[in-house]
């Protein structure tokens, strides 16, 4: 996104998809502007409405405060799509991410820029500790990690966790395609971009329902990987230009 002539962008942009979630969407937005509050350099939101059919779209564009930005699509078409509609309208030096649910902790984002920028990375990635989810999706979460990162030669710890902080000029070569979310640690190491984990919090859905099951989650996600392994064999580094007068 182009930034206006004179205009100062924030430090941070953090982008939140939200697809039928009219019940987390609001105490989500308030917990991460109230989280981010003191951040030096500033922060923004974005809050992308992926063609809810609740009253999700609405609430977000009432919501009403200066820091706060929404997103809208026309058609539902999935959340990487709506992680990547977020990417494009991010006008900050760093970009944060955070599922629709309520799960992720907003807290964790302030430490995970500060190590970002400490240890000089391109992104940081969350793992959950103590997952609060069923026996159903932590089995099938595990067994989908294990064959990723086998099928792809990465070793990713979580690549279901929502939150991360990445460096946004690493994010604009990265190709969008359904599912791209969960892939995103391995697609930044596959353009040469250094990626880090730090354990963060996990906490029980308490509003709404999942949109993800074991069909859509684990089975489409080891699909995925031979496309992910097709990519990584043919990627190109994204800091392939040469400094000027070099």
């Amino acid at each position: 996104m182009n930034i206006p002539s004179g205009e100062i962008p924030p430090r941070l942009s953090v982008v939140v998809p939200a697809y039928n979630e009219e019940e987390n969407v609001l105490p989500l937005a308030r917990e991460i502007v109230a989280a981010l509050e003191n951040i030096p350099g500033g922060f923004e939101l974005i809050l992308v409405d992926d063609a809810s059919t609740d009253s999700t779209a609405r609430l977000i564009k009432e919501f009403g405060h200066p820091c706060v930005r929404g997103v809208f699509h026309r058609v539902n078409c999935g959340q990487s799509a709506a992680v990547a509609s977020g990417f494009q309208a991010a006008r900050g030096e760093w970009v944060g991410t955070l599922d629709g649910d309520g799960q992720n902790d907003p807290a964790d984002l302030p430490a995970m820029l500060e190590q970002a920028v400490a240890e000089n990375v391109d992104c940081v990635t969350g793992v959950r500790r103590k997952r609060q989810d069923t026996f159903i999706r932590r089995f099938s979460s595990r067994v989908a990690n294990g064959y990723r990162n086998w099928i792809t030669g990465d070793q990713v710890s979580d690549s279901g966790c929502g939150i991360r902080v990445v460096r946004r000029t690493a994010l604009r070569e990265i190709p969008v395609f359904n599912g791209m979310h969960r892939f995103l640690p391995t697609l930044l190491r596959g353009q040469g971009f250094t990626v880090v984990e730090r354990t963060v919090n996990h906490r029980e859905r308490l509003r709404g329902t999942s949109k993800y099951g074991v069909h859509n989650r684990l089975w489409r996600g080891i699909r995925d990987c031979f496309g992910i392994r097709w990519y990584l064999a043919r990627a190109v580094r994204s800091d392939r230009l040469a400094p000027p007068g070099k």
